[in-house]
């Protein structure tokens, strides 16, 4: 019971990158940066899927929301990473600890599953598109995100309810940028089996149900496009699918890397390089990949933009006419 108590007060210090002065300044400046596009990027295209009507089906449902949660896993991670830029108190209390953790991880977890239902959606698009509105249904595809949401509630749940069971005795410094679960493993005075036990086991099942879902349905969509006569239309078909896989690919290499491999635990000098991949390059890039590479965004931008202008000249000619 003492050592629950001690555990429950204790706080972790965050070293992050350098403790370089000037470095840290430059680095501020950079990771502010970054986190203000990933931001305007992200919520900028789940606004302008909210008010484009043409831009309500299954396919950007989903992008909206794997939009949401890059920003969402942003907002766990960076703020904090920003304050230990410019302050000298580079502490983190273990409830905030847990629910830094427990937010990076739901928004990753949701990530996996919004990636395989849009591969999905587009298997349906490209090899049944007479059946498209029929088999990705409103329903179902409210299910299908509804379903992402709670089962990436339930996992980052069931993972940091196992980290409260690890106490922290020695040296509470932890050699990355944000709460981790692997740093923490390596403070604990308890044997962290059993968490690493359930994290390979349930890490590894939602990783290979969505990648096998996403493999399969690129294997169709190949073979669909591959026996396409038109070159137009096949050249369109992979266009429309080349972003996506670009941004699947990119997003499971990284979590395949440190999350599935068994000897993660030992291996922190690849920590934080491979976590800025995942927290920082791909909420950073996904808004661009899905955005400059779709017409129907661009042509949904240049719209509202037009309205606007219209609006905004007929406001300004308004008290002339009278």
């Amino acid at each position: 019971m003492t050592e629950s108590n001690h555990s429950m007060t204790i706080e972790f210090i965050l070293t992050g990158f350098t403790d370089e002065p000037d470095l840290k300044h430059l680095l501020f400046v950079v990771f502010f940066a970054i986190y203000l596009i990933i931001m305007i990027g992200n919520l900028g295209l789940v606004v302008l899927i909210y008010m484009e009507h043409r831009l309500h089906t299954p396919m950007y449902l989903f992008l909206g929301n794997l939009a949401l949660m890059d920003s969402f896993c942003s907002c766990s991670v960076t703020p904090k990473m920003l304050e230990n830029f410019i302050s000298k108190d580079r502490t983190i209390s273990l409830y905030e600890c847990m629910a830094q953790f427990y937010f990076f991880c739901f928004a990753e977890t949701v990530d996996c599953f919004l990636l395989a239902a849009m591969a999905y959606d587009r298997y349906v698009a490209i090899c049944s598109p007479l059946q498209y509105h029929t088999r990705m249904s409103v329903k179902l595809c409210v299910q299908m995100t509804a379903g992402a949401y709670i089962v990436g509630n339930v996992h980052s749940m069931i993972h940091v309810g196992l980290l409260f069971r690890l106490t922290f005795c020695g040296s509470h410094q932890i050699n990355h940028f944000f709460c981790d679960m692997f740093p923490l493993y390596r403070l604990s005075c308890v044997d962290t089996y059993i968490n690493e036990l359930v994290l390979h086991i349930f890490t590894g099942e939602v990783l290979s149900f969505t990648i096998t879902i996403v493999l399969i349905s690129y294997f169709y969509i190949l073979f669909t496009v591959f026996k396409m006569k038109s070159k137009e239309g096949r050249s369109k078909a992979l266009s429309t699918c080349a972003s996506h896989f670009l941004s699947v690919s990119i997003f499971y290499g990284s979590l395949l890397f440190v999350y599935v491999q068994p000897s993660s635990v030992k291996e922190e000098d690849r920590d934080i390089p491979v976590a800025v991949f995942y927290t920082q390059v791909i909420p950073l890039i996904n808004p661009f990949i899905y955005s400059l590479r779709n017409k129907e965004v661009i042509n949904a931008v240049k719209r509202i933009v037009k309205n606007k202008s219209q609006n905004t000249l007929k406001q300004i000619s308004a008290p002339v006419k009278n």
